[in-house]
């Protein structure tokens, strides 16, 4: 049985009410509970929760989902304070044991005492922006792509865990051209396409 653990980063908050990202965990949910040999736990970090039991969910699953918008270049403030809570009260208690540093070469091995090696991660983000934006010359983002960019220290975050990554999934342009059954149609495929070929990788 593999165990998926789903963290809802959607939030209301100015003019956003968090409802897409709400859509998104809730059919990341059904996907997985409608597929034989998974189970599913969620979190909505906007709702109350004990950080002890989030940091056992991190130890239960095999695989961590999150789900957020992207707010001023950087993941919404609930969901920061959720990473920056249970991945504190996760330390020594099977999150990560240090850095990975010694005293005696001080200089490496920096982000090597996650304890969660072997599990994976995979993130989808909500963006007003179009994808071109990342892709084309002259465009606001440089040429840089999601996580080589904004969110490459999301990816780093995990990382320090020791968990590794399984291909990210973005929906651009949701404020000014949303279109939700084809965004949740393209998604359930990109499910499909990853967990299939996870599953044949550990087979």
């Amino acid at each position: 049985m593999k165990k998926i653990f789903i963290i809802n980063g959607g939030q209301s908050f100015g003019h956003s009410g968090g409802q897409f990202n709400h859509t998104v965990s809730r059919e990341t949910a059904a996907f997985f509970q409608d597929q034989p040999g998974y189970e599913v736990q969620l979190t909505d970090v906007s709702s109350a929760y004990d950080p002890d039991e989030e940091v056992k969910k991190y130890l239960w699953a095999d695989v961590i989902i999150y789900h957020f918008p992207v707010w001023w270049f950087s993941l919404p403030h609930d969901l920061k304070k959720y990473i920056d809570v249970v991945f504190t009260a996760g330390h020594d208690k099977g999150l990560y044991t240090s850095d990975g540093r010694s005293s005696r070469n001080p200089d490496i091995n920096y982000g090597t005492g996650g304890t969660l090696k072997g599990r994976q991660y995979m993130f989808t983000s909500s963006w007003n922006a179009p994808a071109a934006a990342f892709t084309l010359p002259g465009e606001f983002f440089q040429e840089r792509s999601v996580d080589d960019g904004v969110l490459f220290g999301f990816h780093r975050m995990n990382a320090f865990l020791g968990l590794s990554p399984l291909e990210t999934f973005h929906f651009h342009d949701v404020e000014k051209n949303a279109d939700v059954p084809r965004d949740m149609k393209l998604y359930k495929a990109h499910l499909q396409a990853v967990f299939a070929t996870e599953a044949v990788a550990t087979a």
